[in-house]
């Protein structure tokens, strides 16, 4: 039976490939993927095209994802594996919840600004109304972390007197999502509709403090309201 690492000196005394690192490979792949997916879609993209920006071929992608359709659902599931694991990394436990939640929503508010490729790729797939999504064996555990993360925040909160009780975890992650989402989403249309730069640095900035005050005064106990 081939296994990647065969795969890849195959294809590498062949010319083809200039590594031996099956890993880095895959990872390669997925990262070019990602972009021609993000640009085209599942439609428009082109494997010969994904093949020829990497350090693979076209046979080397088929072997690790077996279809088009295969490399799209794996370069989604990588999507989402990519912000899951940055809110992994803020270590909030330890914080009060409200600089908890604040950290969480700036960290999402940052990563969507810098990951335009995953916002588009989301929004391709909701095209599909989640289609391919739904092959993922594995996207729903890798989401549950971040209810899980945001719904101890919230416990934390209601716990330490300053969150109102009654709210959804993942309704809440679902609002933040909303609002983070549609300043890349529709930049481009606001931008042009109302002629005002909204990914200008100073525009961001105040869209980033508007988000956050949103998100705290919504979740926030109505006596810890900041005054008018």
């Amino acid at each position: 039976m081939k296994t990647a690492k065969s795969v890849a000196k195959a294809e590498a005394r062949r010319g083809s490939v200039r590594t031996q690192d099956p890993e880095g490979t895959r990872r390669n792949i997925l990262e070019i993927a990602s972009e021609e997916f993000a640009l085209n879609g599942l439609a428009g993209a082109r494997v010969d095209e994904i093949a020829a920006r990497t350090r693979s071929s076209k046979r080397m992608i088929y072997y690790y994802f077996g279809d088009k359709e295969g490399l799209y659902v794996s370069a989604l599931e990588n999507a989402y594996r990519e912000v899951r694991e940055g809110e992994a990394k803020l270590d909030t436990e330890g914080m009060p919840a409200i600089e908890a939640l604040r950290k969480l929503v700036e960290f999402t508010f940052d990563h969507h600004h810098q990951h335009e490729e995953f916002i588009r790729m989301v929004m391709i797939e909701n095209i599909h109304r989640g289609e391919y999504l739904d092959r993922s064996e594995g996207v729903r555990d890798l989401n549950a972390a971040a209810i899980d993360h945001i719904a101890a925040i919230y416990a934390r909160g209601v716990k330490e007197k300053q969150f109102r009780t009654g709210l959804d975890p993942l309704e809440l992650h679902w609002q933040i999502s909303a609002l983070c989402f549609f300043n890349v989403s529709n930049r481009a249309t606001f931008s042009k509709i109302f002629g005002r730069d909204f990914g200008a640095t100073d525009a961001l900035a105040k869209l980033r403090l508007n988000t956050v005050d949103m998100v705290l005064r919504f979740v926030a106990r109505k006596d810890k309201l900041p005054a008018d």
